[in-house]
């Protein structure tokens, strides 16, 4: 009798949104009381009936499983299609490329009929612990952000999510995959939204050669070392950076200045909101004005909230694989990662209303614990 105990315990811990598990859980209790009241012929009657029923649940789970995995495979099949944008040459995977880090190692991305955008492709490989998308932070929602290159003009270039659909409908391998991964055939523009946000919630997270010396206590070169002690400390990067939640994200998750491009707007600035109101009343997303704008594009967080102090605010990108992911910022306009670190520490100093001054060794030092945030795969 007392094999009950493990099945009571693991039907116990079932989720209570499955009104099946509701009425395991109610077994359960009923099986547990019995025990309690030494009814024994009773207990050997639910007891048989709860382990059969917590077999069927595990059934279910295993079928739950197999539906998460179809639907992740439906996702990395829409992300790779070339066929889902207007000239049929661009996909998700063009800018965002499995083999480097999810980036594209452009300055900024080109997109149909060889159009460059204004925007540097931010690698996406931690996209599950982003809390807003895009360089200036305009959705909030994977499933929203997802959708939105479809329809760029300097992306994918649909006219509408429309067109997206009936592209789906019409490829011969989606049909399978659909069924797999809903029970139906039926597309639609928020079930591709769920499978492109559950192929990128699913992509693999490799530690950094930071982290893995951090766990298995493998002792730091000098130059790493002091690199670090720099970077938490004089060099003040974790004012941005950070490095405290696990894994570490690399970033603050907030938009910062940069400095970078701002000299094109200044000046302009009723110009700009003329441009901005005219691209409302349009109708015109932010995104796609943005993206064909290089003037608006340098307008970073203010063209979403126009509040004065987003003017030329950008999001902090994440560090991870930052040795692997040249050009940097959102323009893609510096070439090095040592231009980058002289240009952090330039505009970092301002923000702080004091110069943070690094010798040529210690940028070297700065430099060498960056490239130990590269993963090791």
């Amino acid at each position: 009798m007392f094999t009950l105990y493990p099945v009571a315990l693991s039907v116990l811990l079932l989720p209570l949104s499955d009104p099946v598990n509701t009425q395991l859980r109610m077994m359960t209790k009923y099986s547990l009381r019995a025990l309690h009241g030494r009814d024994l012929r009773k207990l050997a009657l639910v007891s048989a009936a709860l382990t059969l029923a917590a077999m069927a649940g595990c059934v279910r789970y295993s079928a739950s499983e197999e539906s998460s995995k179809s639907l992740i495979d439906l996702g990395k099949n829409l992300f790779e299609d070339q066929s889902l944008s207007a000239d049929a040459s661009v996909s998700c995977a063009t800018c965002h490329v499995p083999s480097r880090q999810f980036s594209d190692g452009r300055m900024t991305s080109r997109g149909v009929g060889g159009h460059v955008g204004t925007r540097n492709a931010m690698s996406i490989q931690d996209i599950k612990f982003v809390r807003t998308f895009f360089w200036d932070g305009r959705e909030s929602r994977l499933e929203n952000a997802v959708l939105q290159p479809f329809t760029n003009a300097a992306e994918m270039g649909l006219p509408d999510l429309g067109s997206l659909t009936q592209r789906v409908e019409a490829a011969e391998a989606y049909p399978s995959l659909f069924l797999r991964a809903f029970g139906d055939t039926g597309v639609s523009e928020s079930r591709i939204a769920e499978a492109l946000a559950a192929y990128l919630r699913s992509l693999p997270l490799p530690r950094t050669k930071f982290e893995h010396a951090r766990i298995e206590g493998t002792e730091l070169g000098e130059d790493v070392r002091l690199g670090f002690d720099l970077f938490k400390g004089k060099a003040a990067c974790t004012d941005c950076h950070l490095l405290d939640e696990s894994p570490a994200s690399f970033t603050d998750h907030k938009f910062h200045h940069t400095g970078v491009g701002s000299e094109k707007v200044v000046g302009r600035m009723a110009e700009m909101l003329d441009r901005l109101e005219t691209n409302r009343q349009k109708g015109l997303p932010i995104g796609n004005a943005v993206l064909v704008d290089a003037d608006l594009a340098e307008l970073g967080r203010f063209a979403v909230t126009q509040r004065p102090e987003d003017l030329g605010a950008f999001r902090t990108p994440t560090l991870r694989n930052v040795a692997r992911t040249a050009p940097y910022m959102h323009d893609g306009s510096i070439a090095t990662l040592e231009e980058a670190i002289d240009r952090e520490l330039y505009y970092r100093g301002l923000a702080r209303g004091r110069p943070i001054s690094l010798t040529v060794d210690e940028r070297r030092q700065l430099g060498a614990f960056l490239h130990m945030l590269n993963t090791s795969h």
